[in-house]
């Protein structure tokens, strides 16, 4: 069943356009990889599915379950299910991680008590070597890799019907991505209608979290869709040799 489509999105940023047109369907439990080299405008059309306030919609349109989203503010996407992994997690001061997270578990119509959901956030966290980290403030002091499989965590917690993960392998060292792949793996486990945007430069987080569906994203535009097996064939090609690639 259909959960997100993309209609001809143009997105323009201080004027300057930077999705020049893109059409992208993502059905309840598939995962879509957009890979792509730098200034593609991946991480552009990350924000604008959140409904970041710097990008302007000059065409097209979003619908997620059937109804446009472009009207809505960033926590009225969240409250709908969308959830959003920084490529580079804010740090917030004065705020811990549970704090937030039980806001956010609540806003989103969490019914368990305020102990009962300590005790799965730790799980959560614990589950990524991150146990502790739940009382500390939110990505203060933590290590790039630290703040993704935070965020990993959170999305683990908190089950969205979407999940968009903006290059959630960048920073990561080998251990790690096989780590939050592990995780992701089990949140696709525990939530199988999650759909799972995953927006990445490299093929290496998919060899742990295998999309139904890789595209590849080039000056604003998706220039070529395929299986799996394109992100093998990118990874020996590069994005410089597309012509050489058959789908």
């Amino acid at each position: 069943m259909e959960l997100l489509r993309i209609e001809n999105l143009k997105v323009a940023v201080d004027g300057k356009l930077i999705l020049k047109g893109i059409n992208l369907t993502v059905n309840r439990g598939e995962t879509h990889a957009i890979m792509g080299p730098n200034g593609s405008g991946k991480s552009t059309l990350a924000a604008v599915l959140m409904g970041h306030p710097a990008y302007e919609v000059l065409d097209g349109d979003v619908l997620f379950e059937g109804k446009s989203i472009l009207g809505l503010s960033p926590d009225e996407r969240a409250k709908l299910g969308i959830f959003l992994a920084f490529q580079y997690p804010y740090e917030i001061e004065g705020v811990r991680v549970s704090q937030m997270m039980w806001r956010a578990f609540r806003a989103l119509g969490g019914e368990v008590s305020p102990v009962e959901f300590r005790k799965l956030l730790r799980e959560n966290y614990s589950a990524l070597g991150m146990g502790e980290f739940i009382d500390r403030e939110i990505n203060l002091g933590f290590s790039g890799g630290e703040k993704k499989r935070s965020e990993v965590a959170q999305l683990l917690t908190l089950k969205p019907k979407l999940a968009i993960l903006d290059e959630i392998d960048s920073g990561l060292d080998i251990d790690a991505v096989r780590i939050v792949g592990e995780a992701l793996n089990e949140a696709r486990r525990r939530n199988p209608d999650m759909a799972i945007l995953l927006i990445t430069h490299y093929q290496r987080i998919l060899n742990h979290v295998r999309p139904d569906r890789v595209h590849v994203m080039m000056d604003g535009r998706i220039v070529m869709s395929g299986g799996y097996e394109l992100s093998l064939k990118l990874e020996k090609e590069g994005y410089g040799n597309l012509s050489k690639i058959i789908v």
